[in-house]
């Protein structure tokens, strides 16, 4: 289903304000993640219907620092540069990361975790996710609950190069669908091997087609934290 921009920024906005309202915070902060190149920027773009991040076409990434971009009064998204552009650019990125992600607040009632959810966005025309495993490993899992993560699954309208998508109707073919079924539960596996990270809920989509951006939200919408995030 291709979800349109508005739709997406006014989309759930009742459900997921009584969730972090009853969880104590407000907004929702989600921190994006992942390999260059996996789609992170397009996917803010999908989401907010507009250019608001730089999507990197050649080989420098794009987004160098963590970046946040407001959806609504209850979601802020935030954007970083992708791993696996090389021994010294990873360890700047990487200090970004750990930097997000170990930034903390302060209440009446202690101080905790500034980011609430991480979501981890997977290439879907890819099978090597080495740097993805690395990512959750060293950096992610040290630093927030296993709970906290979230893994997409981008651009799989050019997973199979491309065959079986429709172009017309902008939706892959059952062919496509079964490919990316099998993506979803290997990913799963391969997760859990390497990181024993048990994801609960993985879904495909495509950023740049517009495709799936609902069950985007739904699956954030699902994983939103019951509590404030207590640091590790």
């Amino acid at each position: 289903w291709v979800f349109n921009a508005m739709a997406i920024q006014t989309y759930k906005t009742t459900e997921i304000e009584t969730k972090i309202r009853a969880a104590g915070f407000v907004p929702l902060d989600v921190l994006l993640v992942g390999a260059t190149g996996v789609g992170k920027s397009s996917t803010l773009n999908a989401l907010f219907g507009s250019e608001i991040a730089k999507v990197g076409t050649g080989a420098d990434p794009e987004t160098q620092l963590v970046e946040s971009y407001r959806l609504n009064d209850v979601i802020r998204f935030w954007d970083s540069a992708g791993l696996g552009d090389g021994k010294e650019a990873d360890k700047r990125h990487i200090k970004n990361l750990t930097d997000i992600l170990c930034k903390t607040y302060k209440h009446s009632d202690g101080t905790w975790g500034f980011i609430d959810l991480v979501v981890v966005v997977v290439d879907g025309s890819l099978r090597d996710l080495g740097t993805t495993f690395n990512l959750l490993e060293n950096v992610i899992l040290k630093t927030i609950q296993p709970e906290r993560v979230i893994v997409l699954i981008n651009q799989c309208d050019i997973a199979m190069k491309g065959h079986y998508w429709d172009r017309v109707n902008h939706v892959p073919k059952h062919e496509l669908k079964d490919f990316l079924n099998e993506k979803v539960r290997s990913v799963k596996r391969r997760l859990k091997e390497s990181t024993d990270l048990d994801v609960r809920n993985i879904v495909y989509y495509s950023a740049t087609e517009r495709y799936g951006l609902s069950k985007v939200m739904d699956t954030i919408i699902h994983a939103i934290p019951q509590t404030k995030r207590a640091l590790k």
